[in-house]
Order: structure tokens, then sequence, then C-alpha cells
């Protein structure tokens, strides 16, 4: 069964087509990477599939629902969640609270959500929240300040607000990016972990290989705007049109 289902998305700024006639298929329950040179569209893609952009044609089905058109907000009830690029936390609050706070918002919509209300009557949102940090290894990291983690320890911290939402589809932005091999390797096996135990549909866009061929059930590669192979891991390696691709600086 299909989660998601892209079909002739364009999206043009000016004289650049950033995205030109894109198709691609992310199956329920896989993970999906979308891999491809510095400029290729792929940021452009994912603000597209989260309201952040509107396509100038084409259809995002998820689920048999058209995401185009609606707002960021409707998107996330639908069940997407996004974890960016830059970990975009509150410093000045701990990680517990990083976290319940994403609940509230998913549980009580964007016109209820109250960011001053006292989060320690929420009992229920506040287990939601430990047992996600639990699911990611930070059980010991609930009561320290955000503004004090390392940039790995930040970036899974993200991905906890992603979860706790209970979305139906994670949207990873370059989900390793600054860490170090060994942050990276635990971040592997937390998202493996996830996607197993969960059966969470994600999306990836990542540079490094090593994440991308240790983690995708399938992969989309862009090239200037186009996907130009959707294929599995294994024959993605030695594609001559990937090669090129890379070797040949498409932008």
């Amino acid at each position: 069964m299909d989660a998601l289902e892209v079909r002739g998305v364009n999206k043009r700024f000016g004289g650049l087509q950033a995205l030109n006639d894109v198709n691609l298929t992310v199956e329920e329950g896989r993970i999906h990477a979308i891999i491809g040179p510095n400029g290729a569209g792929k940021s452009t893609l994912l603000n597209c599939f989260v309201g952040r952009l509107t396509p100038d044609s084409g259809t995002v089905m998820f689920h048999g629902q058209n995401l185009l058109g609606k707002q960021p907000h409707q998107i996330n009830q639908a069940g997407v969640s996004r974890v960016f690029q830059t970990p975009e936390i509150f410093s000045d609050l701990t990680v517990l609270e990083n976290v319940m706070i994403p609940a509230l918002a998913h549980r009580d919509g964007i016109f209820e959500f109250n960011a001053f209300k006292p989060l320690r009557k929420e009992t229920d949102i506040k287990q939601r929240a430990i047992d996600v940090l639990e699911d990611l290894g930070m059980e010991d990291k609930v009561d320290m300040m955000a503004s004090s983690m390392s940039r790995g320890d930040k970036r899974r911290l993200e991905m906890a607000m992603g979860l706790v939402q209970e979305p139906k589809l994670l949207l990873l932005d370059e989900p390793t990016a600054g860490m170090s091999r060994a942050d990276t390797n635990n971040t592997i096996d937390v998202l493996r972990h996830i996607g197993d135990s969960r059966g969470l549909t994600m999306i990836i866009i990542e540079h490094d290989m090593h994440v991308v061929f240790s983690l995708a059930d399938r992969i989309s590669v862009l090239a200037q705007g186009t996907v130009i192979v959707e294929d599995a891991p294994e024959n993605i390696k030695g594609n001559v049109k990937v090669q090129e691709a890379y070797l040949g600086g498409a932008h």
C-alpha cells in the first residue's frame, strides 16, 4: 500500500525551474531516501509536502488525500511531521518541555493551543513525551536544558518533537548533518528501531551515503529538479545516470 504518491509536481522561482514534473511513490511503513547533488530541489520538494511552498501544478496524495493547498497545520494534523536540517528547538526549556509542547499543539490544534498553559498539569502529555524520549534512548536527559545539549542530541530531540505528534509520515531533512561518525551510527540505529517498532513511514533527505544505504528501502535520485531514477538501493549504486548526476556536477 502506498502512503504518499507524488505526480507531476512543478515549482518555478522566476526563471529557475526548481521542480520539473516530479513523480515518486512512497510505500507505507518503508524508509524512502531522496538523494541528489546540491541544488537538485530536494528541500524544495519537502517544503511542498508540508505546505511551506505551493507547487505550480501536480498532486501530492497522502493516504488518498491531496495535501496541496492545505495549510502547514492542516498537513500536520493529517499525520505528517517534519524534522528540519537545522534543529528548531526551544533552547531555554528542558528536553521534556520541548517534547511536550508539540504534543500539546498537535492535540489542541492551532486555534486552541496555548504555549503558556502550565505544562505540569498535563500528566498524559508528559508521559507520552517521556515514552518517546525513552524510545530514542534519551531518558537520562529529560531534565537537561536544551541549550546545553550536543548537536547530535539536539537532532535527536527534534526527532522526539516530531514523533510525539504520532505521525503517519516523518520527513527528515539531513538528520545526521554535522554529526560525528559515532553519533551518525547511533542515529541510524535509532531510526531503524523507530521504523521497525512503530511501522512508521519515513522520507529522508541525506548526503551521507553510509546513512542512505544503511536505512533506505527505496531511493529516488533528484537532479536538476527531476527524478532521474527510483529504485532499490542495490540497483542505485552502479546506476550510470546517478553517477553522471553527481560526477557531472548537476545543479
